[in-house]
């Protein structure tokens, strides 16, 4: 299987880079961010742009993009402090423009994409990321190819991971002890950065049942 990942030095795509890099089903990867992952593997390879808004325009990008089995878009921002024409340019103009052009170049493509626990379907609710969020979901789901709609709720990052985001690291460190405990409570309410990478190739190599997977079905087609 090969694979595009967006997004690969984010927590989760750090995640779902080291489960792919792992994998035996997984035999290339090629990562699409603004700057390096960072690390050498026999299967990597990579395409950096300062502005990922050109990816598909620019000359012999079809050639580039052409013969994968599966997207994982795990490129996202915080909607904190954005507002909502910005975070819709991320969250749902580069989404689609991406799904698009990688529906059409690859046939059968499964594409996987981030989404959040809370996202807005009907796209009519008060919380702005959610509405984007929905509109995103929706319309990847009405392009010609097998959409999957990760919902996780907390993510709990695992061998090393870390967040790009100040708030977030300090939550995680200060979490990191009480995770033990959290499982136990909740359980179908948390995952972790490897079992969404895990997932993600389930996904893409045998499919699911559904189009939305919370983190119960997440942590099931991880196992």
């Amino acid at each position: 299987m090969k694979v595009i990942i967006f997004g690969a030095t984010g927590m989760v795509g750090q995640g779902v880079l080291r489960e792919c890099l792992r994998d035996e089903r997984v035999r290339e990867v090629l990562v699409v961010g603004r700057t390096k992952v960072g690390r050498e593997h026999a299967k990597l390879r990579e395409i950096t742009l300062p502005d990922l808004s050109e990816l598909v325009d620019r000359p012999g990008a079809k050639e580039e993009l052409s013969g994968y089995d599966a997207c994982f878009f795990c490129l996202g921002v915080s909607a904190t402090g954005v507002n909502e024409e910005a975070y819709r340019k991320i969250t749902y103009d580069l989404t689609l423009s991406v799904a698009r052009a990688l529906s059409t170049w690859n046939p059968d493509l499964t594409f996987v994409y981030v989404s959040g626990q809370g996202t807005d379907s009907s796209e009519k609710g008060r919380l702005m990321w959610a509405r984007v969020k929905g509109k995103t979901e929706n319309d990847l789901l009405a392009l010609p190819m097998n959409t999957y709609l990760f919902r996780p709720g907390y993510i709990q990052p695992l061998h090393g991971i870390t967040s790009k985001t100040r708030l977030y690291r300090a939550l995680y460190r200060v979490t990191v002890p009480l995770y033990p405990l959290l499982r136990r409570l909740a359980p179908h309410q948390i995952t972790t950065t490897e079992q969404l990478g895990r997932a993600m190739i389930a996904v893409a190599a045998d499919g699911a049942h559904r189009h939305h997977l919370h983190a119960r079905q997440i942590n099931e087609a991880a196992a």
